[in-house]
């Protein structure tokens, strides 16, 4: 990787931490959320409602279970359809730090985001 890459994705990486401790400072209500709520609770009975294959087919793994739940808390706290919630994910330096990605993680785009749903619905899960 070139130099001038890699020292601006340092500074982009500073920035992001002055950000997210700014957030905390002024009270971000998802880190607040996120200290109450143990999201991973959830992760038995989503791997089960999910049925998600062994993976022995191939194909892309899925998101992960609890991380995508958190989507969709998100997306009903903010009342945001599934392009919105995938363009404020990629937006939103706080909706990322709520979801555990990173600036250059991979966001799950509209169409992922309404199939977990659909498929969390369909198994009486949500």
């Amino acid at each position: 990787m070139p130099i001038a890459l890699a020292l601006r994705g340092d500074l982009v990486r500073v920035a992001a931490d002055e950000e997210a401790g700014k957030a905390g400072e002024i009270g971000d209500q998802l880190e607040a959320f996120a200290a109450v709520v143990d999201f991973e609770i959830f992760r038995a009975d989503l791997i089960a409602a999910l049925g998600y294959s062994d993976g022995a087919k191939g194909g892309r793994p899925p998101f992960d279970p609890v991380m995508m739940f958190k989507v969709l808390v998100v997306q009903a706290q903010n009342n945001l359809s599934d392009d919105r919630a995938e363009f404020l994910i990629n937006d939103r330096l706080s909706f990322m730090r709520f979801l555990g990605l990173g600036l250059g993680g991979k966001v799950p785009d509209a169409k992922t985001i309404w199939a977990f749903r659909e498929r969390l619905t369909r198994a009486g899960a949500i």
